[in-house]
Formats: C-alpha cells, sequence, structure tokens
C-alpha cells in the first residue's frame, strides 16, 4: 500500500487540504489513465501493413544492433519475442503439425509449440545473418475479415522476390500467421517437412529431433522441392 502521509503534508505546507489533495490524486490517475488508454487503443488500431513494417523494422534494428557473432545468444533471445508479440506462433505450430495435432495431448501440445517457436526463431536467426541491405516495398493491402494480406516485394544485389505476409486479427491486433514467397508457403514448408519424418518415425521423434536441435529447415523452402 502507498503511503500518501508525506504528501498529504506538503499539499498542506502548499496550502492545499485534504480533500483538494485527494481530488488533485483523481485528476491526475484519470489523466494517466486517459493517457494509457489512448496508446493502447492507437496500438490497437495498427493497420497490417504497419504491422509488418514494425515488425520487419524490429527485425532490422536487432540485425543491426547484434550482429556481431559473439552476440548470437542475445539476437536469438530478442528475435524471439519478437515473434512471440507479432507471430500467431501458436496456429503456425497447428498448421505445421496438420492432423498430428489431434494425436498429441495438452502438455505434448504445449511442449511442441515451445519447440516450434525456438525452431522458427532459429531459422530466422540464420536467414537474418545473410541479409546485405536489401530494400522492401510494401505494394498492397487485402482485408477479408478476419484475414489480411501484405504484399511485399525484396530487392537486393542477389534477389528479386516476393513475399506475401498472411496475418489474422486476433483481440484487436494483427498476427502474422504465414508468409508466402514466390508461391512458396513457410507453413506449407514446415508441414511437408515434418510430415516426412512423422511418415518415416513417429511424431514424438519429431518433437526429439526439434528438441535435440537436430531438424534443420529453411525458411521459404517450398513444398516438395
Amino acid at each position: 500500500m502507498i503511503d500518501n502521509s508525506g504528501a498529504a503534508v506538503v499539499a498542506q505546507r502548499c496550502g492545499l487540504r485534504a480533500n483538494s489533495w485527494r481530488g488533485l490524486t483523481v485528476v491526475i490517475a484519470i489523466t494517466v489513465l486517459m493517457g494509457l488508454t489512448q496508446a493502447t487503443a492507437a496500438w490497437s488500431e495498427q493497420g497490417p501493413t504497419e504491422t509488418v513494417k514494425g515488425t520487419v523494422s524490429e527485425l532490422l534494428y536487432i540485425l543491426k544492433e547484434l550482429k556481431d557473432p559473439s552476440r548470437s545468444e542475445a539476437r536469438r533471445w530478442e528475435i524471439e519475442q519478437v515473434i512471440r508479440h507479432h507471430v500467431h506462433y501458436e496456429d503456425m505450430a497447428k498448421r505445421s503439425l496438420g492432423a498430428s495435432w489431434g494425436q498429441l495431448s495438452d502438455v505434448a501440445r504445449r511442449e511442441y509449440v515451445g519447440l516450434f517457436v525456438q525452431l522458427l526463431r532459429d531459422a530466422l536467426a540464420n536467414r537474418m545473418v545473410e541479409y546485405s541491405g536489401e530494400r522492401i516495398s510494401y505494394l498492397s493491402e487485402q482485408r477479408k475479415h478476419p484475414f489480411a494480406q501484405v504484399k511485399t516485394r525484396l530487392v537486393g544485389e542477389k534477389v528479386d522476390t516476393f513475399i506475401d505476409f498472411r496475418l489474422v486479427s486476433q483481440d484487436g491486433r494483427w498476427l502474422v500467421y504465414d508468409a508466402v514467397m514466390d508461391g512458396g508457403s513457410l507453413v506449407a514448408s514446415y508441414h511437408a517437412q515434418f510430415a516426412s519424418i512423422i511418415r518415416d518415425a513417429s511424431c514424438a521423434q519429431l518433437i526429439e529431433r526439434i528438441k535435440e536441435k537436430t531438424l534443420v529447415v529453411k525458411l521459404f523452402e517450398k513444398s516438395g522441392s
């Protein structure tokens, strides 16, 4: 509990009555609350394109600030925070596993989702290291509630490709749930590779391989390639 006795004494010395002090405190509290509410509203009203732009900017900032190989652990940690805040990773994990999701217990699902985030984080970290100043252009935005798609183009000395970011609105926020590069879906790529392992071994073996970090998945690799 906050002790306002000292503040009340100061108020009295400044010629304020106790009631006036309480009133002032209420006004300040309401003002702060309004400011927080307005900031939250502005954040929640961020559109799909702004969400993608913000996410990309955060990732590039991390790459710039933590590019040194000695800071790889910090870089991965920061990338994971971006994923947890801007990516619908639970949905991605579920759809990447496909029908096998129904075979997992609640405990196994939670473990798998956590491992999937790590897998996505490491794949993204490795891909980001290859970044060499390519420019990204935001071409268009399409919405069909509760989904949206933001079309972009990545251009550099060695690359000229289109990336479509797919998002879903959840609790007033836009979250990325898939990305498509030149027709190749990220989720489809994961699903194809996961399904191959499960078919040859088992879902439990897939989880073990992810846990042991022996499974390497390339971002934006087309299904079946």
